[in-house]
This record gives structure tokens, sequence and C-alpha cells, in this order.
């Protein structure tokens, strides 16, 4: 048995990607997009055509509702070859937008029901700000399930949970990223390596944190660099993984051995906490990595969909 395989009896492995042509090869429950990864694929001759044809079909409506619609086109698509879910992601120039948050999740998900697409197979993506939390309470109140991406911190963990959100992407590798460059040459690997990777050890304390107050919300770890990585985290609620390295996993017959476990984070000497506005701003303030990642990954993903604002612009 391979490690993919070995990995799939206790995590629900999900494919990060937007090629939904490489999919079958790894039999992913679910599977995750992002502006990124859209905007990667479209580049591509084999989905070029896609593009061309959904825009062609949209010709005469406003842009960001054609966007959108090419956003639940690749959704669609990926939805023919997992059995699970598709995440779909919010414009992320919208992230500090309650109102309008909630009206672009809204259309999006009114476009996948009108194409016969259920509810129960489609995460909204929303990144993690206090404004994104909100518009994610108020849309799963609505039977609109989420999944808070661009997540760094214990805070933020802490209030979805309490948001009652349906999924939380924490990011292990742009974690890590943060911490290797802040040592320098002081940055020791193998130190930092398994189970005290920071980006493991991120996830590891939200993974105990739920479990241990019967939190609902599932924790998928995401933004990963390594299948050390990965397998630091085996156990995990569910792990989103990148195409390169599920056939790393693939590849690969050494032991998988379970690192998380719900059971044992019931002993866990972990105490509540809540947050309101003022301390959850607070407390993502004195944390310079989150800060920093959640301010940087904000303005990738919206530069990434000014670029494919470029894209279909020039199809019309």
């Amino acid at each position: 048995m391979n490690q993919l395989e070995q990995l799939k009896q206790f995590t629900t492995v999900v494919a990060d990607t937007g090629n939904f042509k490489q999919l079958s090869a790894f039999a992913p429950r679910d599977a995750t997009t992002n502006p990124s990864l859209i905007l990667k694929a479209v580049q591509q001759a084999d989905y070029a055509p896609l593009l061309a044809e959904t825009v062609a079909a949209q010709r005469g409506r406003k842009h960001e509702e054609i966007v959108d619609e090419v956003l639940v086109r690749f959704g669609r698509e990926i939805l023919k070859v997992v059995p699970g879910r598709v995440s779909t992601e919010v414009d992320a120039r919208l992230s500090f937008d309650t109102a309008c948050t909630v009206a672009r999740a809204r259309r999006i998900m009114a476009l996948y029901e009108a194409h016969g697409v259920g509810r129960d197979r489609v995460l909204i993506k929303i990144a993690a700000t206090w404004e994104g939390i909100h518009a994610a309470r108020i849309l799963e109140r609505e039977g609109i399930h989420c999944n808070l991406t661009l997540l760094f911190s214990f805070c933020q963990a802490v209030a979805c949970g309490e948001a009652s959100v349906r999924l939380i992407s924490p990011f292990v590798g742009r974690i890590y990223d943060w911490y290797k460059k802040s040592a320098g040459a002081a940055w020791d690997e193998d130190a930092n390596a398994g189970p005290n990777d920071p980006g493991v050890k991120s996830v590891a304390q939200i993974y105990t944190y739920y479990k241990k107050f019967d939190i609902e919300t599932e924790v998928m770890g995401a933004s990963f660099r390594s299948v050390g990585q990965i397998l630091a985290l085996a156990g995990c609620d569910l792990l989103t993984i990148s195409p390169e390295l599920l056939a790393q996993l693939q590849a690969s017959v050494a032991p998988v051995v379970r690192a998380l476990d719900p059971e044992a984070a019931k002993d866990a000497p972990v105490h509540a906490i809540t947050y309101n506005e003022g301390s959850f701003r607070f407390a993502l303030n004195e944390d310079a990595m989150a800060t920093e990642k959640l301010a940087e990954g904000i303005r990738g993903f919206a530069a990434d969909a000014v670029k494919l604002d470029k894209l279909i612009e020039a199809q019309k």
C-alpha cells in the first residue's frame, strides 16, 4: 500500500488544483481552487477553449458575473471527477467587505444550483479576515457552507469555530516560509522538521483545540512544501495537497503513522478562549507572521484576480 493509500485511511485527501484532468489519477474526495490555480489552468492549451466557450456564452453580462461563471464552470468540471466537494473562492478584493462577500457568495452558489449542483457539494472560500469570518457566519446560517482560507493564526481559527464555519484551511507551507526567512542563516532545517515545523505546530494546535471543545469546524491543512509536512499531520480531518506532492506520496510505500488523534486531544491541557472584534484584531496584530502572510496572501490572490479579469476581457 503506497503512502497516499495509507494516508486516506485516517485523513480525507483533497486535491489542490484547478487542473481537473489530473484529478482522477489520485482519487481525492474533494478539490480546492483559488484565483491563482484557475489563472494557471486557463493559460494552458487544454483549458483555454473552456474559458473562451464560457465567456462567449455570457457576452453582454456584467464582467464580475462572467468571472463567476468561469469559476463555477471549472468547479462543475471538477465535480464530475471528485465524489465530494469543490471549494470556489470569492474575489479576494472583497476580503474587508462583509456585505459584498455575502452577495458574491450567494451568486456563486445560485450559479451552481442553476446547473443542478447542490449546496452540499460546494464550499465558498473566503479570506479569514474579521469581515470574512462575519460573512461566513451569515452564509452558514443560510445553508451556504464556507471554507475560510489564508488562515495563519490561532485567533483566526478560534473565531471561525465560534462562527460555526464548516471548514478552515490553515496554511502550513506559508507559515514555514515566514519562519525560515525570518531566521535566515540561523535556520536549522532538521530541528524544524516533522512535528517541530512551525506550520505543522500551528495546525496541530488548532486541531487539538477543536477536538478538545467539540468544535465541529473541519480542519484542512493546506499549502504544503514537502511530503514531510503532510505526514506530520496524518490524522488531520482533511489535507489539501498539490498534484506534485500527491504523486510523491503515491510513489512511496514507506509506512505512514497517525500523528493527530481526536481522543488524545481530549486530554490536552488547553483552555477555551473567545474573541470579539477588538481582541481579535489585537491578537492578529500581535502575530507578525500571521499579519504579514494574511496581507501578502490577499494581495497575491487579488493580483491574480486582476490577471484573470484581463484574460476574460480579451475574450469578449
